[in-house]
């Protein structure tokens, strides 16, 4: 049966795992794009996935593997498949950041095994990368690109080029460097081309780099390859030497990470991204945020206890606490998702940033003031009440007001301190909101009290 989407003749590729038919295997699937190859490759039994590694060589595996798309902790298992040797030969043909990405989700003694047993200069590459700080310029760099002198001609360029091509992971660009290996430009491959044979390269590079230090965050990488549209960006030392480059394909990895994260993280949750099987292992990773909130909401409900007597008095002033309590919540999240975009995104410079706040202030105040009259009328009509109507309307008037400017104020607060500003959390800003909320509602009734029917 041929899957018409991704092009694979599954029907034929597992029947020859089944009767052993190698050949048939091979030619078929040697045919399918590298990615097709590992989506066939993930959605098989173990017992048909063990006959894929007697039929592919380490070589043929490394290719499928940069290309396949699990979950990190499945790595651990389908590597435990793999002799490790197989394991070792198949990492040494890997890209290295790809290998290090692997490598990465393996526990120490592991990643120490394997690099034992693989071939010494494949394994010092990979080692190199795996020193560097996690979610860094140089942790997610590659160090398979070409690099040529300023002193030579193109000819001599293009020979290096096609030379040294299938070995690196894009050839785009091409990066000049001194005897020192400092980078001194770059020329794409266009210009390459319609060069000149006899031109010298430092005629034609563009000397006007824009390159990243390899403790550059990995997320304001991104934001430098996508500010200027590179398909690589070069990765340099403290002394401007050139030791990497990263491209775009593991550029959109890590915006998938972050942006993964950062909703993990507005959900009050973490590693989102991870779908665990396991229920204790998923209540694990929400519990901490839950028992924060649930002190929070402690607080919450010891507020309103404090307006007992005010409740007694007035008991239909409980009816209208979720009313109000929920659209502070609401609105404080909308607010809240519009700074963390733009703090994420880049789009907020200083100046920007109180322009932020004064909008989403004039937002507040635009459906605050709409809600609270609607709110007006329709108690009203519900209680025949002005006094309760506009109880209830003023509070949401106020509470909307507040509860943005908290939604946008809170998380640039947590960037000005340097913390991670999708820590402000939806839930978390929402019970922040419920507790100011409750004191506006409640103060408000008990200053008017005299006033209702």
């Amino acid at each position: 049966m041929t899957d018409s989407v991704e092009n694979i003749n599954t029907g034929l590729l597992i029947r020859a795992l089944e009767d052993g038919d190698i050949d048939s295997f091979r030619n078929e699937f040697m045919e399918l794009h590298a990615y097709d190859q590992a989506q066939f490759y993930t959605s098989l039994e173990d017992n048909l996935r063990s006959k894929v590694y007697l039929y592919l060589s380490p070589e043929e595996m490394a290719a499928l593997f940069e290309n396949i798309e699990i979950e990190e902790q499945e790595y651990e298992n389908l590597l435990a498949e793999m002799a490790p040797v197989y394991v070792a030969e198949m990492l040494s043909h890997m890209y290295v950041d790809d290998a290090v990405d692997v490598l990465n989700e393996l526990d120490k003694e592991q990643a120490v095994s394997y690099l034992t047993i693989m071939d010494d200069e494949a394994a010092q590459d990979i080692k190199e990368l795996l020193n560097y700080e996690e979610y860094t310029a140089g942790s997610i760099m590659t160090t398979e690109f070409i690099a040529i002198s300023a002193n030579q001609t193109v000819r001599s360029a293009m020979y290096i080029l096609k030379k040294e091509a299938p070995q690196a992971e894009t050839i785009y660009y091409v990066y000049v460097i001194d005897d020192d290996r400092k980078l001194l430009g770059v020329i794409s491959l266009r210009d390459l081309i319609i060069a000149d044979d006899e031109t010298m390269i430092y005629d034609i590079m563009f000397d006007r780099i824009v390159a990243v230090p390899v403790t550059e965050d990995q997320e304001e990488v991104a934001k430098k390859m996508r500010d200027y549209n590179f398909l690589a960006v070069p990765v340099v030392d403290f002394q401007e030497h050139l030791v990497g480059i990263i491209t775009v394909d593991d550029i959109m990895d890590v915006m998938e990470e972050e942006a993964s994260d950062d909703y993990s993280k507005l959900a009050g949750i973490s590693d989102l991204d991870r779908v665990d099987k396991n229920p204790f292992a998923a209540a694990k990773k929400r519990l901490p945020w839950l028992v924060i909130l649930l002190f929070l909401g402690m607080m919450t409900a010891s507020l309103i206890g404090r307006f007992e007597e005010t409740l007694s008095q007035k008991a239909i002033l409980a009816v209208f606490v979720p009313l109000i309590a929920g659209m502070a919540g609401n609105t404080g999240t909308q607010a809240l998702a519009v700074a963390v975009r733009g703090i994420a995104t880049g789009d907020l410079e200083e100046e920007s940033k109180w322009k932020l706040i004064m909008r989403e202030a004039g937002t507040g105040l635009i459906t605050g003031t709409i809600c609270g009259t609607l709110v007006i009328f329709i108690v009203f009509f519900w209680q025949h009440d002005w006094v309760l109507g506009f109880l209830v309307g003023a509070s949401i008037f106020a509470t909307l007001i507040i509860a943005t400017i908290a939604g946008s104020l809170v998380p640039l607060l947590m960037h000005k301190m340097k913390v991670d500003p999708a820590v402000a959390s939806g839930p978390f800003i929402t019970t922040i909101n419920d507790i100011i909320s409750i004191l506006i509602y409640f103060g408000m009734a008990t200053l008017f009290m005299g006033y209702l029917s």
